[in-house]
């Protein structure tokens, strides 16, 4: 195969993003001793992830995404309450966080040294940086872009603009985006030029033109 780089996305491809969530949304309940039901994690989930699309589109900044998601939360769930301190410590929850999809820690050492190493992520700088460090692949990568950080999100060609920067500008055949979010991901790298594969496990379906698709992440391998 012709890639020379790998452009990773973190959340939903080798973070289980959805585990540190969750984790950290009890945690950040406990310690605001909020009273906590489970079926607030699913409201809390989907309200995020509204507020992520609002944010990829540019309809909202990084910081009203950080509190607004939690004031929309307390006004559904009729909690009085500080949003934004509410917010403050989730993120010191969050960056705790480093659980990692299986088999993602064995693909990027297996990938090590075969190819170059790149992340792309829309999130937090404060949150990403400090659970990537914690996940043991920092030193795996030797470029990474996060959203917050160069105030551009994907699937917009600016983030893809300094990743490739950071990349030494290599060609764009060169380069093999592997991400979970149709909408970000997959469609950004489609719209920057460069190979898409989808990581999909739930095995959705999709009409955009992509170039590789995987439900687990050692098919990765099998592609490269």
């Amino acid at each position: 195969m012709r890639y020379q780089w790998l452009l990773f996305d973190a959340d939903g491809t080798l973070f289980d993003y959805s585990r540190a969530e969750d984790t950290a949304l009890v945690q950040n309940f406990a310690l605001h001793t909020l009273a906590f039901q489970p079926d607030y994690q699913l409201r809390y989930r989907e309200i995020n992830h509204q507020f992520w699309l609002r944010f990829e589109q540019k309809q909202v900044t990084a910081n009203e995404l950080r509190i607004g998601r939690f004031r929309q939360l307390f006004i559904e769930l009729d909690i009085a309450y500080d949003a934004e301190a509410f917010a403050n410590t989730y993120l010191d929850q969050l960056a705790q966080q480093a659980h990692l999809i299986e088999g993602a820690a064995e693909l990027i050492q297996t990938l090590n040294g075969r190819y170059h190493l790149a992340l792309i992520t829309n999130g937090l700088a404060d949150v990403q940086y400090p659970r990537l460090a914690r996940s043991g692949l920092e030193s795996y990568f030797s470029a990474v872009v996060v959203s917050d950080e160069v105030g551009v999100a994907k699937p917009n060609p600016g983030i893809f603009d300094v990743a490739f920067e950071r990349m030494n500008q290599p060609a764009k055949n060169e380069v093999l985006i592997i991400g979970d979010s149709l909408s970000s991901d997959i469609t950004g790298g489609i719209t920057y030029g460069i190979d898409t594969c989808w990581y999909n496990p739930n095995g959705q379906s999709s009409d955009l033109p992509i170039t590789h698709k995987i439900k687990t992440l050692h098919q990765l391998n099998e592609i490269l």
